[in-house]
C-alpha cells in the first residue's frame, strides 16, 4: 500500500516538474531521482513507466528518460450522437431490454480515493494477498515445458482434476471446464441455459454482477427471498410454478450480501423443486476458500449430491486470492456440457496456459494451505472487529446475521432512512460503503448497506471506518436522532 502511495506521489511531482525541460530533453538518471526524493529505484521506475503511459515521458534502455515531444493539436470531436438511436431502434423487439446498469458491480471495483476506507471492495485487500507465493508460481509456471503453448480448450487436465476433486465425487474431470474466473463462467452458464426474455429465478437480494450479466444476456430476474437459512422453497415453488421459469442461479454457501448457508433441511428441497420443474441450478460456489476458523464443517456444493445433471457449478480461485488470478471452473453434466462448451470455446478460446500453469504450481504447493489458514485467521478477527464497532457506534443498524465465512456484513438501516444519502454522506466522511438497492432485482424491502471486511487494511482501519460511518449517519439522519433508545440493532442479541 505505501509504494503504491509513492509511486503516485513521486509521479505527480515528476509531471509538475516537466515544465523545466524542453521537449525531448532529458530528465535527471534515476540514481538521482532515488536520492533527491528518497525513494526506491523500483518507485523511480515505476513513476516513469506512468509518465510514459501517460505521453508525457519517453524511456530509451540505456539511455534514460526524455520529455516527450509536444503532443499535436487533438482533432474535433465528432458527433456520436446518432448511436442513440441505432442502439435503440431495435429496443421494441426485445423482450428484455439489453442496456445494463453495472453500477452494482463498478462500486465493488473502482479504487477509492487516497484516504477513502474501502468498506465496499469485493476483493482481499493486499496483505491478505498470497503475493509471494504467486509470484512464485508464476516464475515457476513460465519455465515448464511447453508453458507458452496453445493449452486444451478445456483446460489443463491436472487443472481440471483439481477442480473435480474439491467438488466431490459424483463430478469428474472431464465435467469441469477451465474458465477466465467465476463472472466468465456464469456468463458463459446463462447464455447457454435460458434464451434472450426468458425468466430466470434469482436470490433476494443478490449479487449485482449476476443481474448485470443476466439484463445483458436478455433475461428477465425474477426474485426469490432469502433468509438466514439461504432461498425459501415455498416461494421458490411458487415462483417457478407462476414464471415457467427453467432456472434458478443461488449461491448457497455464505451467500453475496446476506451471508446466509443453505440449511441442510432445504438442501434437498431446492434440488428436488427444480428438477420437479425440469429447471437447471447454477450454483454459485464463490467463497467456499474464505471460510472463517471458527466455521466447523462446511456442506458440500449441491452439485455433490446431484447425479441428474440439474446442478450447473461455478467456481473460481480469484475471491481467494488476487482479483487478477482470473482462474474458474464450469462444471455440468449431459448434454448440456456440450452447449456449455460451445459457448466457452466461441466467447474464449481458452484460458492463457501461462495462468493456468501458475493456478496448478500454487494450489499445489505448502504456501496455498498456508496461505488459506491465515486468511481464514483474518477474517474471523475482521469480522468480529467489524461486529463489535458496529454493536457499540451504530447499535442502531440492524445485524440479524453475522456469517461465519465470506467478507462482507450485511446491514439494515432504520426504517425511513434515506439509503443514498448515507452513502453520500459516509463518502464524504472518508469511507465507502456499497448501496444495498443494486443487490434487489425488484423494489427492496428496506434501507440496507453492504459492509466488506476483506478489503482494508486491518482492525485499526475497520474501528476508524466505523467512526467515520457514524459521522455519516448522524450528517445524513440528523444527529443524535439517529440512535435507537433501546441501544440496540433490532434483531440482534
Amino acid at each position: 500500500m505505501q509504494e503504491r502511495s509513492s509511486v503516485a506521489e513521486l509521479a505527480d511531482s515528476l509531471r509538475k516538474e516537466l515544465n523545466r525541460y524542453s521537449p525531448g530533453g532529458k530528465l535527471p538518471s534515476s540514481r538521482v531521482l532515488v536520492d533527491r526524493y528518497r525513494v526506491s529505484p523500483v518507485t523511480v521506475s515505476r513513476a516513469l513507466a506512468r509518465l510514459a503511459a501517460e505521453g508525457l515521458v519517453v524511456t530509451r534502455p540505456g539511455a534514460g528518460a526524455f520529455r516527450a515531444p509536444a503532443r499535436a493539436v487533438s482533432p474535433p470531436r465528432g458527433d456520436t450522437s446518432w448511436q442513440e438511436v441505432a442502439l435503440s431502434a431495435d429496443a421494441s423487439a426485445e423482450p428484455v431490454p439489453r442496456a445494463v446498469d453495472a453500477s452494482g458491480v463498478l462500486v465493488t471495483l473502482a479504487a477509492p480515493p487516497p484516504g477513502v476506507i474501502e468498506f465496499n471492495g469485493g476483493y482481499l485487500h493486499p496483505s491478505l494477498q498470497p503475493e509471494q507465493a504467486m509470484a512464485a508460481a508464476l516464475a515457476r509456471a513460465g519455465r515448464r515445458p511447453g508453458a507458452w503453448g496453445r493449452p486444451p480448450v478445456d483446460g489443463l487436465p491436472e487443472l481440471r482434476e483439481w477442480f473435480a476433486r474439491g467438488i466431490g465425487e459424483p463430478v469428474t474431470a472431464a465435467e469441469v471446464l477451465v474458465t477466465a474466473g467465476g463472472q466468465s463462467a456464469l456468463t458463459t452458464a446463462l447464455r447457454a441455459l435460458a434464451p434472450p426474455g426468458a425468466p430466470v429465478l434469482v436470490e433476494s437480494p443478490t449479487y449485482p454482477g449476476m443481474l448485470a450479466i443476466a439484463r445483458a444476456a436478455g433475461l428477465r430476474p425474477v426474485p426469490v427471498p432469502v433468509d438466514r437459512d439461504g432461498v425459501r422453497p415455498e416461494l421458490l415453488a411458487a415462483a417457478f410454478r407462476a414464471t415457467g421459469s427453467r432456472l434458478f442461479v443461488c449461491q448457497p454457501l455464505f451467500q453475496n450480501p446476506t451471508g446466509a448457508v443453505l440449511s441442510p433441511d432445504r438442501r434437498p428441497e431446492v434440488l428436488r423443486i427444480a428438477r420437479e420443474a425440469g429447471a437447471f441450478i447454477v450454483e454459485d460456489d464463490f467463497v467456499r476458500r474464505l471460510v472463517h476458523e471458527d466455521a466447523g464443517p462446511l456442506p458440500r456444493p449441491l452439485a455433490a449430491d446431484d447425479p441428474d445433471g440439474v446442478v450447473v457449478h461455478v467456481c473460481s480461485l480469484t475471491k481467494a486470492t488476487s482479483p487478477s488470478l482470473r482462474v474458474g471452473a464450469l462444471v455440468a453434466r449431459g448434454p448440456v456440457l456440450e452447449r456449455v462448451r460451445a459457448i466457452h470455446v466461441v466467447d474464449t478460446f481458452f484460458v492463457p496456459r501461462p495462468l493456468q500453469e501458475a493456478a496448478l504450481e500454487l494450489v499445489g504447493s505448502a504456501a496455498w494451505h498456508r496461505h488459506l489458514r491465515s486468511v481464514s485467521t483474518a477474517l474471523r478477527i475482521r469480522r468480529d472487529t467489524l461486529t463489535a464497532a458496529l454493536l457499540a457506534e451504530l447499535p442502531e443498524l440492524a445485524l440479524p446475521h453475522i456469517p461465519s465465512g465470506g467478507y462482507q456484513l450485511w446491514v439494515r438501516l432504520p426504517d425511513g432512512t434515506d439509503e443514498q444519502a448515507v452513502v453520500s454522506a459516509a463518502l464524504r466522511a472518508g469511507v465507502a460503503v456499497a448501496p444495498g438497492r443494486p443487490y434487489f432485482s425488484a423494489e427492496p424491502p428496506a434501507a440496507q448497506l453492504r459492509l466488506s471486511f476483506a478489503a482494508v487494511a486491518g482492525a485499526a482501519e475497520i474501528t476508524e471506518g466505523v467512526r467515520r460511518l457514524r459521522t455519516a449517519c448522524d450528517e445524513a439522519l440528523g444527529g443524535a436522532g439517529f440512535r435507537s433508545p433501546e441501544g440496540r440493532p433490532p434483531g440482534a442479541s
